[in-house]
């Protein structure tokens, strides 16, 4: 269930998005007075389509080939190819009659869109829920560093103070792109030194394979005093109660969560002696861990002093757009740890799997829906503008070379180059779908 809940998001998150950007450039279009003859969610690859209609000079339907969509514009090499309508005469109608800065515009208006529609869901979903966030100042037993954390040289316990000098305010910057995608520089206080530990710019190499509580655990660490015991598990049948705070377990020492989290199940199937304190007594109790490690505990969450911000409709504004720059940014820098050799290849790019995966989840939560659209769509618009032929960069970028040379490129070179683009971005799609299936089904 949980499979098919991540698709039917993805293709709902994307087909909102496919049909507004085209949407985009279909306004634009009409707005200087251009045909545009298709409308297309999907490809109809081969004329084969799943459904379609006409209105007006407009044929809007539904391909079978779910990489995107397209709108077919009059006079125009694209994705349609149609080069006996460039053998005709221009038409007023077309869009190679138009001036050069109103093609701009109409090569740009799906991005636009999809920039404004990030924008917007951000600003909504800020409005709507605020910011929460853990303040740094409230975490009093520190982090909880992975394995790739502490290869870097951080201890659970550590107090992360500032990122590059700059005092961290908010818990969730540790784990942010400022920290990640940066040669960044992370002060520490463990006991009573201060030191500084250096985070390599290709940390994502590992973090991707890993995960990213490999590096630094979302969560603080708690201390080991036990919240709340689920009846007829082996903690509760055994005696231990809420307030405890749990010491030892077979003799060996634990102080927080993390620590009782990562002994248990090496005892599965065993009883263990548990250390408690309970007040101001010590008391000691005998524990089975079931055949699957765990013996129905949690901690108590409530050391974790979680602060919320709300905003007025406008107010959020601002913090919807900065959220939608930075989501922007991020995956600029990306693709250039990428061309510089500092990330994977394999390690940076996403298909459709791991989007279904990782970013919509197996359970449909509005929220999160919303949230992971929205940082898909600031995305789409980023991906959209780089300068590959076939793309709307590659478009732009053709065109402000006519606009600096003062003519065209001819037909027969924007066709190559179109043919060109379309096998790179066929490519980079075997590419990724390739890695999503090996990182699901074969990397452990």
């Amino acid at each position: 269930m949980s499979g098919l809940i991540m698709a039917a998001q993805l293709i709902l998150g994307l087909s909102i998005l496919v049909i507004l950007h085209e949407l985009g450039h279909f306004l634009a279009a009409r707005a200087f007075g251009i045909k545009v003859e298709k409308f297309y969610l999907f490809f109809d690859a081969w004329g084969v389509k799943l459904f379609s209609f006409k209105k007006g000079d407009c044929e809007y339907g539904i391909g079978w080939l779910p990489l995107g969509g397209y709108v077919k514009i009059s006079g125009m090499i694209d994705e349609s190819m149609d080069t006996e309508q460039m053998k005709q005469p221009a038409q007023e109608w077309e869009f190679r009659s138009k001036p050069a800065w109103q093609r701009l515009i109409v090569m740009l208006g799906g991005v636009f869109v999809n920039i404004v529609v990030g924008i917007f869901i951000f600003w909504m979903m800020t409005f709507k829920y605020g910011e929460s966030y853990i303040p740094n100042s409230s975490v009093m037993n520190g982090i909880n560093p992975g394995v790739v954390g502490k290869e870097l040289g951080l201890k659970v316990g550590d107090k992360v103070i500032a990122i590059n000098g700059n005092k961290v305010i908010r818990f969730e910057e540790l784990t942010s792109s400022k920290v990640l995608l940066g040669n960044t520089s992370l002060t520490i206080v463990r006991g009573d030194k201060t030191m500084d530990i250096k985070v390599p710019d290709n940390i994502l190499n590992k973090v991707s394979d890993l995960g990213m509580e490999s590096f630094i655990s979302r969560a603080p660490l708690l201390t080991s005093t036990l919240d709340t015991l689920v009846p007829g598990k082996p903690a509760y049948n055994a005696g231990l109660k809420k307030g405890d705070r749990i010491t030892a377990i077979n003799s060996i020492p634990v102080k927080y969560d993390a620590d009782v989290r990562a002994i248990i199940p090496k005892f599965k199937g065993k009883t263990v002696n548990f250390d408690v304190t309970r007040g101001t007594e010590h008391l000691s109790y005998a524990v089975p861990i079931d055949t699957a490690g765990t013996i129905g505990i949690n901690f108590n969450f409530n050391e974790i002093k979680e602060e919320t911000i709300m905003y007025g409709f406008m107010a959020a504004l601002p913090v919807g757009a900065n959220q939608a720059w930075r989501t922007f940014s991020d995956n600029a820098k990306g693709i250039w740890k990428v061309l510089t050799g500092k990330i994977d290849a394999n390690k940076a790019f996403s298909g459709p799997v791991e989007i279904a995966r990782k970013v919509y989840g197996g359970e449909w939560v509005w929220a999160r829906f919303w949230a992971s659209t929205g940082f898909i769509s600031i995305a789409l618009a980023f991906m959209n503008l780089l300068p590959i032929p076939a793309l709307d960069g590659g478009h732009v970028v053709f065109l402000l070379i006519e606009m600096v040379k003062g003519k065209p490129l001819g037909d027969k070179f924007m066709e190559r180059a179109q043919i060109v683009g379309f096998v790179m971005l066929l490519s980079l799609m075997v590419f990724v779908l390739g890695n999503d299936i090996f990182k699901a089904f074969f990397k452990h």
